[in-house]
Protein backbone atom coordinates (compact mmCIF):
# COMPACT_ATOMS: atom_id res chain seq x y z
CA UNK A 1 0.00 0.00 0.00
CA UNK A 2 1.38 3.68 -0.96
CA UNK A 3 1.69 6.40 2.05
CA UNK A 4 -1.73 7.94 0.47
CA UNK A 5 -4.30 4.65 1.09
CA UNK A 6 -3.28 4.48 4.91
CA UNK A 7 -4.64 7.17 7.39
CA UNK A 8 -1.69 8.96 8.83
CA UNK A 9 -1.19 7.42 12.39
CA UNK A 10 0.73 9.78 14.76
CA UNK A 11 4.18 8.74 15.48
CA UNK A 12 4.74 7.24 19.30
CA UNK A 13 6.97 10.01 21.44
CA UNK A 14 10.08 7.91 21.74
CA UNK A 15 12.81 8.96 23.82
CA UNK A 16 16.45 9.24 22.72
CA UNK A 17 16.75 7.11 25.70
CA UNK A 18 13.90 4.62 24.90
CA UNK A 19 16.45 3.84 21.44
CA UNK A 20 19.73 3.68 23.22
CA UNK A 21 17.60 0.81 25.64
CA UNK A 22 16.11 -1.06 22.82
CA UNK A 23 19.52 -0.85 21.15
CA UNK A 24 21.51 -2.17 24.50
CA UNK A 25 19.28 -4.91 25.03
CA UNK A 26 19.77 -6.08 21.53
CA UNK A 27 23.49 -6.18 22.25
CA UNK A 28 23.51 -7.82 25.19
CA UNK A 29 21.30 -10.44 23.59
CA UNK A 30 23.06 -10.68 21.24
CA UNK A 31 26.66 -11.00 23.38
CA UNK A 32 24.43 -14.05 25.37
CA UNK A 33 23.92 -15.40 22.46
CA UNK A 34 27.31 -15.65 21.23
CA UNK A 35 28.56 -16.45 24.33
CA UNK A 36 25.89 -19.61 24.20
CA UNK A 37 27.08 -20.73 20.60
CA UNK A 38 30.94 -20.92 21.85
CA UNK A 39 29.84 -23.17 25.21
CA UNK A 40 27.57 -25.27 22.94
CA UNK A 41 30.34 -26.01 20.30
CA UNK A 42 33.10 -26.18 22.73
CA UNK A 43 30.77 -28.89 24.33
CA UNK A 44 30.77 -30.35 21.19
CA UNK A 45 26.88 -29.81 20.36
CA UNK A 46 25.66 -27.50 17.65
CA UNK A 47 23.85 -24.09 19.01
CA UNK A 48 20.27 -25.99 18.16
CA UNK A 49 21.55 -29.51 19.64
CA UNK A 50 22.37 -27.09 23.10
CA UNK A 51 19.05 -25.65 22.68
CA UNK A 52 17.08 -28.63 22.50
CA UNK A 53 18.62 -30.20 25.20
CA UNK A 54 17.68 -27.69 27.36
CA UNK A 55 13.93 -27.01 26.35
CA UNK A 56 13.53 -30.83 27.13
CA UNK A 57 15.01 -30.72 30.59
CA UNK A 58 13.36 -27.58 31.45
CA UNK A 59 9.92 -28.24 29.72
CA UNK A 60 7.39 -26.46 31.80
CA UNK A 61 6.08 -28.74 34.50
CA UNK A 62 8.99 -30.77 34.11
CA UNK A 63 6.60 -33.31 32.06
CA UNK A 64 7.22 -35.68 29.42
CA UNK A 65 8.14 -33.69 25.63
CA UNK A 66 6.74 -34.94 22.59
CA UNK A 67 9.03 -34.29 19.82
CA UNK A 68 5.85 -31.72 18.61
CA UNK A 69 6.72 -30.02 21.91
CA UNK A 70 10.11 -29.78 21.06
CA UNK A 71 9.14 -27.89 18.02
CA UNK A 72 7.14 -25.80 19.82
CA UNK A 73 9.87 -24.57 22.11
CA UNK A 74 12.63 -23.88 19.53
CA UNK A 75 9.91 -22.28 17.36
CA UNK A 76 11.08 -24.57 14.25
CA UNK A 77 8.89 -26.68 12.14
CA UNK A 78 7.62 -30.36 13.25
CA UNK A 79 10.57 -32.17 10.54
CA UNK A 80 13.28 -30.27 11.74
CA UNK A 81 12.31 -31.48 15.07
CA UNK A 82 12.44 -34.99 14.21
CA UNK A 83 15.93 -34.39 11.83
CA UNK A 84 17.38 -32.86 15.03
CA UNK A 85 15.93 -35.95 17.72
CA UNK A 86 17.51 -38.44 15.03
CA UNK A 87 20.54 -36.40 15.37
CA UNK A 88 20.87 -35.91 18.86
CA UNK A 89 19.81 -39.67 19.01
CA UNK A 90 22.55 -41.15 17.53
CA UNK A 91 24.95 -38.96 19.68
CA UNK A 92 23.55 -40.73 22.36
CA UNK A 93 22.22 -37.60 24.00
CA UNK A 94 18.10 -38.30 23.56
CA UNK A 95 15.87 -41.41 24.52
CA UNK A 96 12.63 -41.87 22.51
CA UNK A 97 9.88 -44.03 24.80
CA UNK A 98 6.59 -44.53 23.26
CA UNK A 99 3.72 -42.57 25.37
CA UNK A 100 1.63 -45.62 26.94
CA UNK A 101 -1.79 -43.61 26.61
CA UNK A 102 -1.16 -42.99 22.73
CA UNK A 103 1.29 -45.08 20.62
CA UNK A 104 1.06 -42.85 17.86
CA UNK A 105 3.20 -40.55 20.27
CA UNK A 106 7.18 -40.39 20.82
CA UNK A 107 8.19 -38.97 24.20
CA UNK A 108 11.77 -37.30 24.41
CA UNK A 109 14.23 -37.95 27.88
CA UNK A 110 17.75 -36.73 28.17
CA UNK A 111 20.34 -39.37 28.37
CA UNK A 112 22.70 -39.30 31.08
CA UNK A 113 25.46 -38.11 29.28
CA UNK A 114 23.48 -35.21 27.97
CA UNK A 115 22.25 -34.27 31.45
CA UNK A 116 25.87 -34.15 32.61
CA UNK A 117 26.59 -32.18 29.57
CA UNK A 118 23.65 -29.73 29.70
CA UNK A 119 24.87 -29.39 33.70
CA UNK A 120 28.26 -27.65 32.83
CA UNK A 121 26.67 -25.83 30.49
CA UNK A 122 23.98 -24.43 32.26
CA UNK A 123 26.50 -23.70 35.18
CA UNK A 124 28.46 -21.78 32.61
CA UNK A 125 25.36 -19.82 31.13
CA UNK A 126 23.66 -18.95 34.44
CA UNK A 127 27.42 -17.54 35.58
CA UNK A 128 26.73 -15.73 32.42
CA UNK A 129 23.30 -13.81 33.04
CA UNK A 130 24.72 -13.12 36.55
CA UNK A 131 27.67 -10.95 35.02
CA UNK A 132 24.69 -9.65 32.82
CA UNK A 133 22.10 -9.39 35.20
CA UNK A 134 22.41 -5.80 36.32
CA UNK A 135 22.98 -4.13 33.03
CA UNK A 136 19.39 -6.22 31.86
CA UNK A 137 17.92 -4.96 35.29
CA UNK A 138 18.69 -1.04 34.11
CA UNK A 139 17.27 -1.44 31.09
CA UNK A 140 14.54 -3.36 32.08
CA UNK A 141 13.17 0.12 34.33
CA UNK A 142 11.74 2.75 32.43
CA UNK A 143 12.40 5.94 34.42
CA UNK A 144 9.06 4.77 36.00
CA UNK A 145 7.01 5.24 32.80
CA UNK A 146 5.37 1.10 32.73
CA UNK A 147 2.60 1.91 30.76
CA UNK A 148 4.42 2.56 27.33
CA UNK A 149 2.17 1.05 24.51
CA UNK A 150 4.29 -1.65 22.59
CA UNK A 151 5.21 -1.44 19.56
CA UNK A 152 2.74 -1.57 16.47
CA UNK A 153 4.77 -0.84 12.72
CA UNK A 154 4.13 -3.01 10.85
CA UNK A 155 7.82 -4.41 10.63
CA UNK A 156 8.19 -8.00 11.03
CA UNK A 157 11.27 -10.09 11.80
CA UNK A 158 13.02 -7.04 14.13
Amino acid sequence: MSDMTQPHKPRPAIRQADYQRLSEFRYLIRRFLEFSQLQAEDAGLTPRQHQALLAIKGFPGGGPVAIGDLAERLRIRHHSAVELVNRLSEAGLVARDQDRDDHRRVLLRLTERADDCLAELSAAHLDELSRIEPMLRRLLVRDGDQSAPGPDCGVAGT
